[in-house]
């Protein structure tokens, strides 16, 4: 009983040990790095030597395909 009315005169005491303590502030970490542009974006590229790929039944495929009609609503 003698050490219950000694905590109710001291009250509540903040911790004092160093591992209650908080931590320093450490220094943010620095920014990213900028990545280099992996192409050149104001040239344009040649065409290929050989041409490009026209498949024979390309514009049949897209034929097939049903059309939808727009909806406004």
């Amino acid at each position: 009983m003698e050490m219950e009315s000694e905590r109710e005169m001291e009250g509540w005491e903040t911790p004092k040990r160093v591992e209650c303590r908080i931590p320093a502030v450490l220094p943010c970490p620095p920014p990213p790095k900028k990545k280099s542009p992996a192409g050149t974006y104001g040239k344009r590229r040649a065409p290929p030597k050989n041409g490009y790929f026209h498949p024979p039944d390309l514009e049949a495929f897209f034929a097939l395909a049903p059309r939808r009609e727009a909806s406004c609503a």
